[in-house]
């Protein structure tokens, strides 16, 4: 393969790294890539994971709950894949987000979010608690956004669909920390993604440049005094690294550079001609850039990154910024059409707090969506009673999964939104938080979403397959089941027969949902994400 480098770009390496560094790098491109998968600790221990994991797994050097795997298997072909056990990552992806330092109830936003791997690396260091913002400009990419974010159970993320300028009057001075995992050239991907070169060779390094250059101008208006973005790209290019970060530096001087140790440091010394403007940067902004790092796949056992640390250091200092224990009294929701992907977002009691939305508060209150409890209400237009869904959740889940939730209602749809959002109004909003259900027709019908975020513990009846059982690969295709009623796993308080609907697990951690009626279980499998 390392023949077919374009043939400009061999010219550049060659320049930046000198010839000897060069054929070591060169060379790699001759050796097999290597293989990743993050365990999600959202739902199952790393050491529990290890314990039952099929396969043979090697720590990753630099990050907590990575491993590498063979190359001859096959862990997106298990079904432990279909229980968000894991997200299949490259190795070197996996740094920026052990670099954001991400501590549970803060505010994040993952800024280029698609398809989501960071995006469910960061909500499991928020272990559910806080705030997660994803966003992605592309459309067609957000959907396979929004579906990592359930397969691995997330439920405090909003997901989405806009240009970033019209997110800064929303969230100005808003997040504890910031991703930016910016477009660019792909030049780190060459060995992973060989259609790469192809689009390396169409694409101009100064279009990538101006874009990143806009992003991290606006992720500075809308990171907290004391806050922290990480910047990474997946390319070797000066003018997409080196020279982003020196920039952002001369015209913000109330960030600094964080210095990454553990990998090769940055490179002050390739601001210069002709890649970069030899004189377009202060002294101080060069010899910040050294604390920098980058990731060369012939030093270490993963893909070409670069990585940045940026401190904001004005107004307070690192860990200053307000404390997620003092927010609680402060966030308005809001909701979308998630049939249409994007859709504008009704507003909620921006005074409101949290609250468990199956609560006996609730229930007092009758159909009323409890403003002064924390909810907003279903918009009165829509006709749509709440009575189904408060009935589904007394029959079927305990109250723990929605408690530090706000009850969102948009059209027949309702969402457990994270408190503490600002008023989303204009913004297109794919998701504005978990994804419980449809009110439709006086019946509520849950989620996969919904399942996907549950725990066992969480469900007051249940089916529990083994990984080893041959039903457990035939649910998975969308096949009904013979069940015994023994084998449904209920609340010890529960008289009436087990009918209706439960959660399927595989292994004790869901996969979907399943109604069970005289030794039956129909299948309720979403279709789209059926084992083929």
């Amino acid at each position: 393969m390392a023949k077919q480098l374009p043939p400009l770009f061999r010219e550049k390496m060659i320049d930046l790294l000198g010839n000897e560094e060069f054929e070591q790098f060169y060379a790699s491109y001759e050796e097999p890539r290597v293989y990743g998968l993050r365990v999600n600790t959202v739902k199952v221990e790393c050491s529990e994971f290890l314990e039952k994991s099929p396969f043979q797994l090697t720590p990753i050097p630099w990050v907590t709950d990575g491993f590498y795997y063979q190359e001859g298997e096959r862990p997106g072909k298990h079904p432990y894949y279909h229980a968000g056990l894991y997200y299949i990552q490259e190795p070197s992806a996996m740094a920026p987000v052990e670099l954001l330092e991400v501590k549970p109830g803060e505010r994040i936003l993952d800024l280029c979010a698609a398809p989501g791997g960071k995006s469910t690396q960061i909500a499991a260091k928020l272990q559910g608690e806080g705030v997660l913002v994803v966003n992605d400009i592309h459309s067609d990419r957000v959907k396979a956004l929004v579906k990592n974010l359930e397969l691995l159970g997330v439920r405090n993320a909003v997901v989405l669909n806009e240009k970033p300028e019209r997110m800064l009057t929303a969230f100005q001075g808003y997040f504890d920390k910031i991703l930016i995992d910016a477009p660019c050239s792909g030049e780190g991907m060459f060995r992973k993604e060989e259609e790469m070169m192809g689009q390396w060779e169409r694409h101009s390094v100064q279009e990538f440049a101006a874009m990143q250059r806009e992003l991290l101008a606006q992720a500075a208006v809308m990171l907290a005094p004391g806050g922290r973005i990480v910047y990474s790209t997946c390319t070797f290019s000066p003018e997409e690294n080196e020279a982003q970060i020196a920039e952002f530096l001369d015209k913000h001087p109330d960030f600094d550079v964080v210095p990454i140790e553990g990998f090769s440091p940055g490179r002050p010394d390739w601001l210069r001609e002709p890649w970069c403007e030899a004189d377009g940067y202060s002294s101080m902004a060069k010899d910040a850039v050294a604390g920098t790092a980058r990731l060369w796949p012939h030093k270490l056992r993963g893909e070409g990154h670069f990585l940045a640390v940026l401190g904001c250091v004005g107004g307070g200092s690192e860990g200053e910024s307000v404390s997620a224990s003092a927010r609680g009294s402060a966030g308005a929701g809001a909701g979308a059409d998630p049939g249409a992907g994007a859709g504008a977002g009704a507003g909620a009691n921006p005074s409101a707090g949290a609250a468990d939305f199956v609560s006996a508060a609730w229930k007092r209150s009758g159909r009323q969506a409890l403003r002064g409890k924390g909810r907003a209400e279903a918009p009165p237009s829509t006709g749509v009673s709440l009575e189904p869904l408060e009935a589904f959740s007394g029959e079927l889940l305990c109250s723990e999964p929605f408690a530090l939730r706000r009850l969102v209602c948009y059209g027949e749809h309702a969402y457990a939104s994270p408190v503490g959002l600002p008023e989303l109004h204009g913004l297109k909003v794919v998701r504005p938080g978990w994804y419980i259900g449809a009110l439709h027709r006086g019946r509520f019908e849950p989620s996969h979403a919904l399942a996907m975020g549950l725990r066992l513990r969480e469900a007051k009846r249940a089916l529990s397959l083994a990984s080893s059982d041959e039903r457990a690969l035939r649910y998975l295709k969308g096949e009904t089941l013979e069940v015994a009623e023994s084998e449904i796993l209920r609340d010890p308080e529960e008289t009436k027969a087990a009918k209706g609907y439960c959660l399927v697990c595989i292994d004790d951690h869901p996969v979907g949902w399943g109604k069970w009626l005289d030794g039956m279980l129909k299948n309720e499998y979403p279709p789209g994400w059926r084992w083929t």
